[in-house]
């Protein structure tokens, strides 16, 4: 019994025609009856009840049939496996990042590497909307971005939600508060990531909102930066919780009415990776995750 006659028997069964079988397996139609007649004589019986009309299954064409589905589909999925081994072996992979953040990228890049060492992997760093451009047309597989609300054709697993704070000098007559309102951020000087990043984005879509334009006085793309133009008093600065309640040198206020609100995650396309490589990677980096 060879595979080809169980690839022939299947498209008879279910085309209930030599002819239109032959035509979707794209070969002479005599070939097609020649096979299944050896078929027919290895196993005994007769598989298909043949006239002039139509093809039809007999008793012992029924028995056959499912163990041909199922026979057919093992040799599938282990060609699939192959490929896929294949794909690893020789694959690529092409990540993108923010340039500042708590994922310890470099750990699930090396841990990833031990395992599949062959498997090239690229790394860029760039700003966020960049990046899901980049994800979304194919350049990058998946990135790690900030951003408000989940872009359009992504999906995202989520690292960090957490609060915008601002943070002042502890001599600075806001110094004395707890909380602010966007309000009175108003004509202040502030000191922010640059344009692209999800956190300046959430903060320029609120200030819009509420009438104005916020008076950025800094931009930079570090919040060690950010932190550090802060305590020379030249500026309010605009940093997520997580750092802006963790320096000496700065005292937090959280931004209310409204709240403002950032999140971090690794995005991907929502139709899934491009390649085995990238699938891999995806797996390894949602599990460290």
């Amino acid at each position: 019994m060879e595979l080809h006659q169980l690839e022939y028997f299947l498209a008879v069964a279910e085309e209930r025609s030599f002819t239109r079988a032959a035509a979707r397996l794209r070969v002479a139609q005599p070939g097609v009856s020649a096979q299944i007649r050896k078929l027919e004589r290895e196993l005994g019986l007769p598989l298909l009840d043949r006239t002039t009309r139509s093809v039809r299954l007999t008793a012992a064409g029924e028995a056959v049939l499912p163990h041909a589905r199922a026979a057919l589909a093992a040799v599938s999925g282990a060609r699939q496996a192959v490929d896929e081994l294949a794909g690893l072996m020789r694959g690529r992979v092409a990540v993108g990042t923010v340039t500042s953040h708590t994922v310890d990228l470099a750990a699930i890049l090396a841990d990833f590497n031990t395992r599949w060492p062959d498997v090239e992997i690229t790394l860029v760093e760039d700003a966020s909307d960049h990046l899901v451009d980049a994800v979304l047309d194919g350049r990058l597989d998946a990135a790690i971005v900030a951003y408000s609300n989940v872009p359009d054709g992504l999906d995202v697993h989520v690292v960090t939600d957490e609060a915008i704070d601002a943070a002042v000098w502890p001599g600075h007559d806001l110094a004395t508060r707890d909380t602010v309102t966007l309000s009175d951020l108003r004509d202040r000087a502030l000191i922010c990531l640059p344009r692209g990043g999800g956190i300046r984005a959430i903060l320029d879509a609120a200030c819009a909102k509420a009438g104005f334009a916020p008076r950025v006085a800094f931009e930079a793309g570090s919040p060690a930066v950010i932190e550090q133009l802060a305590a020379r008093r030249l500026g309010i600065a605009v940093l997520p919780e997580s750092i802006a309640r963790h320096r000496d040198t700065l005292h937090p206020l959280r931004i209310v009415e409204p709240e403002l609100r950032g999140r971090l995650g690794l995005a991907w396309r929502g139709n899934g990776p491009t390649s085995p490589a990238a699938a891999a990677w995806l797996r390894h980096a949602r599990g460290y995750l």
